[in-house]
């Protein structure tokens, strides 16, 4: 079975866990309904285009 020849310091151990951290969307003010949405998407109940979908179908 393969084991490691020295331990790995903890600070060469953390900086390669460096990138592991689970980024906070990024949210901004939606002009069409004044609420919180993601950056970067429609919002609300609205197509890919941005333009407000059909209730009624």
């Amino acid at each position: 079975m393969a084991l490691p020849k020295r331990r790995t310091p903890k600070a060469k151990r953390n900086s390669r866990r460096s990138h592991h951290g689970v980024a906070v969307p990024q949210l901004v003010r939606d002009p069409a309904t004044g609420g919180k949405k993601v950056n970067h998407t429609a919002g609300g109940a609205r197509d890919r285009k941005g333009r407000p979908l059909d209730t009624e179908a």
